[in-house]
């Protein structure tokens, strides 16, 4: 069903104030959401808020306060406190924007989260404040290295971002053949997903989310090549404290989040930076296509584009069934 965008976010704060996340903490945890549906990956809007919920409830977490256990003023460690991670990654990423601003380069890791949502848009801070960054995430194990059909990886997201003297230049990518989170979504709505893409307990390829879920396994993205980038992923997310990958269970109880930003003042001048991948991107853009119907474009690009047009229709289309069920929860009317 279309709903405005108000009453989109009203239903997302108040199914995270349902689970006792505060006014602000919801908030945080609602604009990352809503922000997920206005670029179009609706599996990581208003569904997410829904299995947030559900999984809170399924497990009863002992949540505590967020907590630094190391730190210099390059870096920190975070222990997230069981709490969401668009809360634990916020703070994360607040710190590593004041540590690189102050000394030039920040290295910030987290643990002891769950579900810290798209790393594009960590980055989008992080380049409006005229800093570099990467980031890289991992959860428990979901994926199936290359060549093999028991999970050993989690999703294992990595992201990369620039600043332009426009959109900045942001690349986020799962190493995932498919989001864990759509697999949850296709569940949900009772749809298979496309073959290929998954095994079973067994080992055996299946389009059923159910046998996924249930100590099945996800594909891996680019062969050899995604696998090997998977696995570098999990160990920087060991860097960052996690330490239950294996834990037999289908809940993300503890995912990693590691976080380095950088000024690229400390190469020269920044502003000149700036400038030089701003131009190559147009370079880049204007690029002889192959089908001229779809030129290239950079990445993130569309996403930005697509926001700033659900923006101004100031609708978005949700699944009829997550609503009811937020509704029921008791996050709007």
């Amino acid at each position: 069903m279309e709903l405005k965008l108000d009453h989109a976010r009203d239903l997302l704060v108040g199914s995270m104030r349902a689970i006792n996340y505060d006014a602000n903490e919801s908030a945080c945890i609602a604009d990352h959401l809503l922000d997920c549906e206005l670029r179009g990956l609706g599996y990581a809007g208003l569904a997410r808020a829904l299995t947030i919920v559900e999984y809170v409830r399924k497990l009863d977490l002992n949540r505590t306060s967020i907590r630094v256990r190391h730190e210099t003023p390059l870096s920190a460690k975070i222990d997230g406190g069981n709490n969401v991670g668009y809360v634990v990654a916020s703070q994360a990423t607040t710190m590593a924007i004041a540590k690189a601003k102050a000394q030039g380069i920040a290295i910030v890791g987290a643990a002891r989260t769950y579900y810290t949502g798209m790393f594009s848009y960590y980055l989008e801070r992080l380049a409006s404040e005229g800093l570099c960054g990467m980031i890289a995430g991992s959860g428990l194990a979901v994926v199936a290295p290359f060549g093999g059909t028991e999970a050993r990886f989690c999703t294992n997201p990595i992201a990369f971002g620039f600043p332009t003297d426009d959109v900045p230049l942001i690349w986020d990518i799962g190493t995932s053949s498919i989001t864990h989170a759509e697999v949850v979504l296709a569940r949900r709505r009772g749809e298979p997903l496309p073959e290929g893409l998954a095994f079973d307990a067994q080992g055996q390829p299946t389009t059923d989310p159910d046998a996924v879920l249930s100590g099945g396994a996800l594909t891996v993205w680019g062969g050899h090549r995604g696998s090997g980038l998977a696995l570098s992923v999990q160990v920087l997310s060991m860097l960052a404290g996690q330490v239950n990958m294996f834990k037999p269970s289908d809940d993300p109880i503890d995912c990693g989040f590691f976080l380095l930003a950088f000024d690229p003042g400390l190469f020269g001048s920044a502003d000149d930076f700036r400038t030089a991948v701003s131009e190559y991107i147009r370079i880049l853009t204007g690029t002889r296509p192959v089908d001229p119907a779809k030129p290239v474009r950079a990445p993130f690009a569309r996403s930005v584009a697509l926001r700033r047009e659900r923006m101004r229709s100031g609708v978005i289309e949700v699944p009829d069934l997550v609503v009811e069920k937020l509704r029921a929860i008791g996050g709007a009317p």
